[in-house]
């Protein structure tokens, strides 16, 4: 198994106890349980992204900086053996046992198939929570033609930068577009146009594969960087609990959703804050870096299946256990946690790691072949941080210690 980082794994395993807290609040409990936790915690499927795009853009970036050739079809292998099998299974499980499961008819099956099920999705629909797989597919769809485009028309370290920048911007444009139409629409019409929206979340996966850039392809800048982990620390964490004031303080709109500021910019700025963390993390000898959370590890390999799995143990829980169960009480939480994290300790155990195994055979990686990638193509605009990619090489370790990860 690759070099792991404590740091990935403590936020990994931060973001996905955030969507218990979120998730406890919506279909367990009437009360936020864990205060601002609760109300706040739908934020962990945005750090989700933010992880996402550093980890997928980081095996992507990898390989094109030292010249290699990405395979399309070993890509989308990988990821489909990865994400696909815990999908299947809990998908399954809600068509077969739908009242079991939820209580409700999920969308049509074709939707879940075709990760289209977050587009015009209505909150409350069964399986609703797929919808944050469905962008992430969208992405991991989307980034790696962006990538050979990008190499193949011999663009500039700064070109790739504007692009990024301009991605970015049409989020916020789209949803201020979104806003002006349904921000202030009945019949859950922020969450189906916005909230669940592709166009208007992508631009959170920016801040990642932006980390994963700077990692590869501007290596003197990124060791600059992170000789400031405890900086960077503690920046994301002002950063954090700003935005976070911004979406409590007065921007919610009961019954329809944030206001215009806390939607059209606040979604890129709780992206961008998470980014910090995850600079942080990557910085060695940071507080993050070092710091070792007992069940962190576990928790972080488990996140996927324990967030396929959660919500519909907890709606059953909450629906079994007897009354006298107060919904509030350590005791009915630690039940409901402690028998989520078995359900995904399972679905992890007997599903996804043999399919990973499968994965090492038949795709061990997301490249064809190496070679060196020819520089004449590449207009190097700041020679002085970067040698150009001939003869540049970064260390295997460091190319493959967050892989395993996501990977």
């Amino acid at each position: 198994m690759n070099e792991r980082r404590n740091g990935l794994d403590t936020l990994r395993a931060a973001a996905i106890l955030l969507v218990f807290m979120s998730h406890y609040y919506g279909f367990a409990s009437t009360n936020p349980t864990f205060g601002v936790f609760s109300r706040l915690g739908w934020a962990g499927v945005d750090l989700f992204f933010v992880l996402s795009g550093f980890l997928i853009g980081d095996q992507i970036l990898s390989g094109l900086a030292q010249g290699r050739i990405l395979s399309l079809s070993a890509f989308y292998k990988r990821r489909l053996l990865r994400t696909l099998p815990d999908y299947w299974v809990v998908l399954a499980l809600y068509f077969a046992f739908p009242a079991f499961m939820g209580g409700k008819e999920p969308p049509p099956l074709w939707r879940f198939l075709t990760f289209t099920q977050n587009i015009l999705l209505q909150p409350g629909t069964a399986f609703s929570h797929a919808w944050s797989l469905c962008v992430e597919e969208q992405f991991y769809l989307l980034l790696p033609l962006l990538c050979l485009l990008f190499v193949r028309a011999g663009r500039s370290r700064a070109a790739a930068w504007v692009v990024m920048a301009a991605l970015l911007s049409i989020g916020i444009a789209s949803r201020w577009f979104y806003w002006s139409g349904y921000g202030l629409a009945p019949a859950n019409g922020y969450y189906s146009h916005i909230y669940y929206g592709s166009i208007t979340r992508f631009d959170e996966f920016l801040p990642g594969v932006a980390i994963a850039f700077l990692r590869h392809f501007h290596p003197r800048a990124w060791s600059r960087v992170t000789l400031h982990g405890h900086w960077l620390l503690a920046a994301g964490m002002i950063a954090v609990l700003t935005v976070g004031t911004l979406f409590l303080n007065g921007n919610y709109i009961e019954g329809y959703g944030y206001g215009f500021t806390a939607t059209v910019f606040g979604y890129s700025l709780v992206a961008m804050s998470f980014g910090l963390l995850v600079l942080a993390a990557l910085s060695p000898g940071s507080w993050l870096d070092r710091l070792r959370i007992p069940g962190a590890k576990s928790l972080a390999l488990w996140s996927y299946a324990f967030y396929l799995i959660h919500k519909p143990i907890m709606m059953i829980l909450h629906r079994e256990l007897p009354t006298y169960w107060d919904s509030d009480s350590p005791r009915t939480i630690a039940v409901i946690f402690t028998v989520s994290l078995l359900g995904s300790g399972l679905l992890y155990r007997f599903v996804e790691t043999p399919f990973m195994r499968l994965r090492r055979k038949i795709a061990p990686s997301n490249f064809a072949e190496a070679r060196e990638m020819p520089t004449a193509g590449i207009k190097n605009t700041d020679l002085t941080d970067f040698n150009g990619l001939r003869g540049f090489q970064v260390p295997q370790a460091a190319t493959k210690q967050v892989g395993e990860l996501l990977d």
